[in-house]
């Protein structure tokens, strides 16, 4: 059974005309006009998501800045999981608690656990009353989810561990560690899911057949949602401007991606920056 996920809510903000710009990304749409969010996950229920992620990935001091973090990451969490559960239960969807690289996506060399550890801890209990599970995502590094299975260790609900991978080469994490690394971790914390996200659609497939035979019998899922951005001749952190969008990278042509990574083991499909509502409507109808 392919369980169909959600698709990327910044770039879908920007597409409906929500107030959307760096450095705030897709937390500016819940400080200013938070119906854009709603609209936005019923676009993606409408398509055929049957879980839809909270819009808490911006909400950590990198985009926000230190002081409205301060004073309102509590308050704009909550209102992300509410916003998100909302449209679930009018949709009969579950939802999934975005648990964000709290140091900035894509860079594991900043990565301070003390920092981390505060920032983490707010969205954790803001988002709480409004999940069915947790989705630690775009993890760039092993530290990051052993810091988020720390902090859920006594937690009850299921936690899903989602790594963004180099987008070239042999499928490897951001950090460099390897892809069995990551799956023998989500084995100690207990995952219920292991993903990758934010990542070129080519490298996914190498990534869930690797974590298939590290994981052999074990009952984790395994779970891919790749991004649209197009290639840089440069590396370009994923918070660090807004990236083209490939236009290569149309609905049949993602859902052919997706076949494969289906045929693979992955049981879990859904889209990252840049796939739209079009998108999971063809995974929908096209997976199932």
């Amino acid at each position: 059974m392919i369980t169909i996920a959600d698709g990327g809510m910044g770039r879908e903000l920007q597409r409906l005309g929500a107030p959307f710009r760096q450095p705030e990304w897709s937390a500016l749409a819940l400080i200013e006009a938070p119906e854009y969010v709603e609209q936005a996950h019923r676009l993606f229920a409408e398509a055929g998501a049957q879980l839809v992620t909270t819009n808490s990935y911006a909400v950590v001091p990198f985009h926000i800045g230190e002081d409205r973090f301060a004073e309102r990451g509590h308050e704009l969490a909550t209102l992300a999981g509410h916003c998100a559960r909302k449209v679930a239960d009018a949709y009969g969807a579950t939802v999934a608690g975005s648990l964000p690289p709290a140091m900035g996506s894509y860079r594991a060399d900043l990565f301070e656990e003390g920092a981390a550890r505060n920032i983490i801890s707010v969205l954790i209990k803001a988002l709480r009353p409004y999940v069915d599970f947790w989705l630690a995502e775009t993890l760039s590094c092993l530290d990051e989810a052993r810091l988020v299975g720390t902090l859920l260790s006594d937690d009850p609900l299921p936690l899903w561990l989602s790594f963004t991978l180099e987008d070239e080469g042999a499928a490897m994490l951001r950090s460099g560690e390897s892809i069995e690394d990551a799956a023998q971790l989500a084995q100690q914390l207990g995952a219920a899911a292991l993903l990758f996200n934010c990542s070129a659609p080519e490298v996914m497939d190498d990534a869930v057949r690797r974590t298939k035979a590290a994981l052999g019998d074990d009952a984790i899922r395994i779970g891919v949602y790749a991004n649209g951005f197009a290639h840089a001749e440069q590396p370009v952190a994923a918070n660090g401007g807004l990236r083209d969008i490939r236009a290569d990278l149309d609905p049949a042509s993602y859902r052919a991606f997706a076949q494969r990574w289906v045929a693979s083991g992955a049981t879990i499909v859904g889209g990252c920056c840049g796939i739209g509502p079009d998108h999971i409507k063809a995974l929908s109808s096209g997976l199932q």
